[in-house]
């Protein structure tokens, strides 16, 4: 039986290593429109989810059906990453690859990936950390934003809510977002268009654009501070994966971030 200190095999890893995807992109095996469509299709997949839900709402006669909605983001967001999951099985599986293959390499032994988590971890909250403030001052003209109480913050859900945020939202939504940002499209991007600077461009901009739609309030300035807040953070993190190029470490310290996340978001 193999030990979990051990290293993922190294086909695996090669299966999604930048030559490899290189190759299937001269072959055509690898083309825009799949990284294309699984890099906007998260954003997409999160405004349609908040719909259903305010659907519901309104079939329930409940006002503000979408405000209603939004507060619930932190379950509905697994329809996002069912949506998500199956466009990265469609596309992955025409290279003949498994989402285990976009993961790569897991390395336990000596706590590698927990150190490199704790690196990645710092980096991104100090890059959101410089830039909420001036962000939350051209959007509100205050450094400190309004946070929406009720929808984006102090959310009250009921106890079984609250379990499964922590529960199966928080164990799906993290490796998921990984997944989709860096193990497929980042590396694809850049194999397509030769250019990492238009990968991480491209990849970090839609990453950050999604945090303006979970949850999706109609008010200019939360879509500007929420946008160009995440921004900066999610250039480091696509800079980080170029030069590390194995997902687990982010995996770990998205884990840890998405955990503060609903910490500070819901109303316990």
């Amino acid at each position: 039986m193999a030990s979990i200190h051990e290293s993922t095999p190294p086909n695996i890893v090669a299966a999604n290593s930048q030559a490899t995807i290189s190759s299937r992109v001269a072959a055509g095996q690898v083309t825009w429109r799949g990284p294309l469509l699984v890099v906007t299709g998260r954003s997409v997949f999160m405004i349609a989810a908040q719909a259903v839900v305010a659907g519901l709402f309104f079939l329930r006669h409940v006002a503000s059906p979408w405000n209603a909605a939004a507060s619930w983001w932190s379950v509905y967001g697994t329809l996002v990453d069912l949506g998500c999951l199956a466009l990265l099985v469609h596309f992955a599986g025409r290279e003949g690859l498994r989402l285990r293959d976009l993961v790569g390499s897991i390395r336990w032994r000596w706590g590698v990936d927990l150190f490199l988590g704790l690196i990645i971890l710092v980096s991104a909250g100090l890059c959101f950390g410089a830039a909420a403030k001036p962000v939350s001052l051209i959007a509100f003209g205050t450094a400190q934003p309004y946070l929406y109480p009720g929808l984006l913050s102090g959310r009250v859900l009921p106890m079984w809510a609250i379990a499964y945020s922590f529960c199966i939202f928080l164990l799906i939504w993290s490796p998921t977002e990984e997944i989709i940002y860096q193990g497929y499209s980042l590396p694809r991007i850049h194999a397509l268009s030769k250019r990492w600077w238009v990968a991480v461009l491209i990849v970090s901009f839609w990453w950050a654009l999604q945090h303006s739609f979970i949850p999706l309030i109609f008010d200019w300035r939360y879509i500007v501070w929420r946008f160009l807040a995440f921004w900066p953070a999610m250039i480091a993190l696509n800079l980080l994966y170029l030069w590390i190029r194995r997902l687990p470490p982010f995996i770990l310290s998205h884990w840890a971030l998405d955990t503060l996340a609903l910490v500070i978001t819901l109303k316990l």
